[in-house]
């Protein structure tokens, strides 16, 4: 099984690749949240274990990228006892919570606890439909290799349905999901926002061909047989 180990703190590091690879853990280490967020697209880990204060971007920026293309079971290790940093970090998709000092037992059961779960996504943050390519983990889009600026809500949007690639997507998923649980009636919302979307990245808005409809129901992407769905 392979460990992302991300933390700031050279000593850390050292010794809990120390500690994990002597129990037979595959490890690969970041020392700063860029790096680490390269190591996750680049070395698809089945379990992260990141600290939330590093430079750079913050364990907390990192865990929300990571989450726009993939499930990978996230434990935090940090130095923080707040219970308003605890909620932060689950809020922003982390799966499990360890507050520094810990004993090394505690945190391989944990780990153990974790490797339980789901299999680990193996995504590929990169999609491509059509002359649209999308970096899910960057939050990149570009067509025909021209940048195309999308609000926030139009990429949560976007994002949600690519990582429901080929599957329908209903009205009250999308607009729990979007704009929250209060919203689930309000579908002139995601009309108006699929529109827009569909202006920015379909050939024909009018006749979509990647961000479909399904009456009465919902919505589906559909990357076509030459798009490049998320793996």
């Amino acid at each position: 099984m392979k460990l992302l180990i991300a933390d700031d703190d050279p000593q850390m590091l050292r010794a809990l690749r120390i500690t994990l690879t002597a129990r037979g853990y595959d490890v690969v280490t970041a020392h700063d949240g860029k790096a680490a967020l390269d190591a996750a697209i680049n070395t698809h880990p089945d379990i992260i274990v990141i600290d939330l204060g590093m430079p750079g971007l913050t364990g907390i920026e990192v865990i929300e990228a990571i989450r726009g293309w993939s499930s990978v079971p996230v434990l935090v290790v940090s130095g923080r006892s707040d219970s308003w940093d605890k909620v932060e970090a689950l809020d922003a998709g982390a799966d499990d919570y360890v507050t520094k000092p810990f004993s090394a037992d505690e945190l391989l059961a944990r780990i153990r606890a974790l490797s339980r779960r789901t299999p680990a996504a193996t995504d590929d943050p990169v999609v491509n439909f059509g002359d649209v390519t999308v970096d899910l983990a960057a939050r990149v889009v570009t067509r025909s290799g021209t940048p195309v600026r999308l609000t926030p809500t139009e990429w949560r949007l976007l994002e949600v349905l690519l990582r429901n690639h080929d599957r329908l997507v209903t009205r009250e998923t999308l607009l729990t999901e979007v704009w929250g649980p209060q919203y689930t009636t309000d579908t002139g919302y995601l009309r108006l926002y699929l529109a827009q979307l569909r202006k920015k990245l379909e050939p024909e808005p009018h006749a979509p061909r990647y961000l479909l409809t399904e009456a009465g129901m919902g919505y589906r992407f559909s990357p076509g047989e030459a798009g490049t769905p998320p793996r």
